[in-house]
């Protein structure tokens, strides 16, 4: 039981996602733009069939999809052996929670790829003329996971140990 528990991140992201992407399917057009707080963040219904950033959106769809899907697909089963063998991951939370959230976050937007060839994204955070391409649940587990990674591996890193200071024999 004790090896399932840093799966469950990854099934409450998953969750989240796909509800969250479900109510904006049914309930938001893509012409809608629902002001949150103004000039600065918006729900939008956009559908982006490449990857982060609408990267390889413009790509041939078919080998585009099955090329994304596979790399995530390779992503995910790394993750789940690492997850599954907990002794080879160190102690620290931000490693166990970090690959959790990444997980469920690629498990998220592979699942909307591998059904309708894109991924919903619906947050657009926006200042002026300045905006940032929409995203959404499962984008935003995969970035906090990817940066507990990061604090993870910087907490792990080996510390120069200080050398003993040199003396000299005393004088006979």
């Amino acid at each position: 039981m004790n090896r399932l528990i840093p799966f469950l991140p990854a099934l409450a992201v998953f969750i989240v996602d796909r509800i969250t992407k479900w109510i904006v399917q049914t309930r938001v057009s893509f012409w809608d733009n629902l002001t949150v707080i103004p000039g600065f963040f918006s729900i939008v219904h956009a559908e982006n069939p490449g990857a982060a950033f609408g990267i390889f959106a413009d790509s041939a769809g078919i080998w585009r999809t099955v090329l994304l899907i596979g790399l995530a697909a390779a992503v995910m089963i790394l993750i789940v052996m690492q997850l599954w063998k907990q002794n080879r991951i160190p102690d620290h939370w931000t490693s166990r929670v970090g690959l959790s959230l990444v997980l469920g976050g690629a498990l998220g937007n592979v699942f909307d790829r591998a059904l309708a060839g894109t991924v919903t994204d619906f947050f657009e955070f926006y200042y002026r003329e300045y905006q940032f391409p929409a995203f959404n649940v499962a984008d935003s587990a995969i970035t906090v996971g990817a940066c507990l990674l990061l604090v993870s591996m910087w907490r792990s890193r080996k510390q120069p140990q200080p050398q003993p200071a040199l003396t000299r024999p005393p004088n006979s």
